[in-house]
Formats: structure tokens, sequence, C-alpha cells
């Protein structure tokens, strides 16, 4: 039977482009929803400046009041090395660096170059690497940018390329960050994936802006992934990213996944549970949730 991980980042993805500020309480509930259901890696907090994203505010209080579950995997996003010195102060289980494939989003999002932020991400992976961090990079507008449209899929190889000459992660993840990709465009970026970091596991993230994020991760768990994100209830977006829509819903990426006999390990109803709960919490109805009327009657 065909196994893969599911990486939660409702409480990193999910709440970044909130217009409701969840408290440090809310996000450990939600933290712990998902890991009462199973999950085992959780994107839980982002170090970032909280003047510019106010919704990731509060990282160290939440990392200090997270249940620590053996098998329990937490990652922090983090930008440059101000992050990383934050997140190890913080005892995340792993990092997540993120370089942006093209130059006016890496701006905007990051305030660098490309090339600044490679560098970047390469200086992180090597110093949490030395103190003894999983380390993954995220590679953001892999399939497609808001401000410069197509990004070549070569141009993509190319900078997984150098990650991995730089100093090569213990993971890559690739990113639909606004959703524009589709199945052709995620067996290209695998092959490619797979020429350019040979041997280093392949991670997805998709965002279902046009309805194509579920046929992407199915398409990349035939490619090999090792890992997919998702994020309860289908929130998400990014601040950053003009009209970005939310991620693919982690419930119903397990309908899929169950139903196609793939384990993760997850309870989909656990998640169903609380994506109700982050809906009351952020008092707005939820994206996208499999217990609504035309699903399959909860049989447990």
């Amino acid at each position: 039977m065909t196994s893969v991980q599911l990486v939660e980042v409702g409480p990193r993805d999910g709440l970044q482009n909130e217009q409701t500020l969840l408290s440090v309480d809310d996000k450990v509930e939600l933290i712990s929803r998902s890991v009462d259901a199973g999950v085992r890696r959780v994107e839980a907090v982002s170090f970032v400046n909280p003047k510019r994203v106010p919704q990731m505010a509060g990282a160290e209080e939440v990392m200090a009041q997270v249940p620590r579950v053996d098998g329990v995997s937490y990652i922090g996003l983090v930008l440059n090395r101000r992050g990383l010195d934050r997140a190890l102060t913080a005892a995340v289980d792993e990092v997540n660096a993120v370089v942006v494939a093209t130059e006016e989003f890496s701006r905007r999002n990051q305030g660098c170059s490309v090339d600044e932020g490679i560098a970047a991400a390469i200086d992180v992976v090597h110093d949490a690497r030395e103190a003894g961090l999983r380390t993954t990079v995220t590679i953001a507008v892999s399939f497609g940018c808001p401000f410069s449209g197509e990004v070549a899929p070569e141009w993509i190889g190319e900078i997984i390329a150098r990650l991995t000459d730089g100093a090569a992660p213990d993971e890559i993840a690739l990113a639909d960050t606004i959703g524009v990709g589709v199945p052709a465009q995620v067996r290209t970026l695998a092959d490619l994936a797979a020429a350019h970091a040979p041997g280093i596991p392949q991670r997805w993230h998709f965002h279902n802006t046009r309805n194509t994020g579920y046929a992407n991760a199915l398409t990349a768990l035939d490619c090999g992934a090792g890992a997919l994100d998702a994020s309860i209830g289908g929130f998400g977006g990014c601040p950053f990213a003009p009209a970005a829509t939310g991620n693919i819903a982690s419930e119903d990426l397990l309908y899929a996944l169950d139903r196609s006999n793939v384990t993760t390990g997850v309870d989909m109803y656990g998640l169903i549970e609380a994506a109700e709960w982050l809906g009351r919490s952020l008092e707005k109805s939820v994206p996208a949730l499999l217990g609504r009327a035309g699903g399959f009657p909860d049989t447990r």
C-alpha cells in the first residue's frame, strides 16, 4: 500500500492571510487538534516580522505551549538568519526556508532578490543542519507568479541545482503559491527535481484557486512525492499575492487519499471537526468541508 506524509500547514499558511487574528491559545488549540487527529508534521509557526505579517505574531509563545508528542515534528518557517535564531530558541524540530522564484515577488515577499534569497536559504540550511535540525527549502511561485506571469520550469531546475550544490536540504518543496498549476507541470517539475536533486525527497504545496489543486496533489503522489502540504478547512493564502486563495483542504485531500488506498495515519473526521472549530474561531464559513450536504455519512 502506498503511503505519504500529510504536512499540516493550517497554523501557518492557513492563518497568515486571515483578517481575524487568533490568540496564542487558539493557535495552540488548532495545532493540538491536528496532532490528536494523527498529523505528525505540522508547520506550526513562522518566524517573520510580525509588523509585516501580524497573523504570525507570538511564534515563541506558541512553541512554548504545543504538545510535545513522540513522533510529532514541528516546523518553523524562516526567511533569514534572524528567523533561524528565533527558531532555534523556540525549539522547533524542522525549519522551512523559502526561495521565491521571481524577482518582483521575491522583493515584495522577502525584500531581497532571487539570488539573495538563494544565498540566504543555503546559509539557513547549513546552520540549521549544524544545530541538528531537519531542513526543507520551499521554492515559491514555482508554477506561476502574480506579477511576472509564467515561470519557466528550466529556471526552477536551475534554482534546485544551486540549492543542492550550496547545501543540499533534507527536502525540496515545490509550491504553487497562487494556484495556477496543472498536472502536466507537476510531472515536468518532478522530473527536473529528481534530475537536479537526486535522492532528495520531494514535498508539494498546492492552492486550489482554479480547482486543480487536488489533481495536482494526486499527480505529485504518482511522481513519488514524499509529503503533501494541506490546510485544515482549506484556509490560506499569501498576503503578498493579490487574490491568492486557500490551500487544498486537509480533510478533502485525505478523502481522496483514503479512497485511493494511500496511507497517511491521519483521521479525516478529526480534521473535519478541526475545520468546523476553525471556521467558528475565524467567524467565517469554511472554504472546503467534506461534511457538507452531498458527502458520505459519518460511518465511524
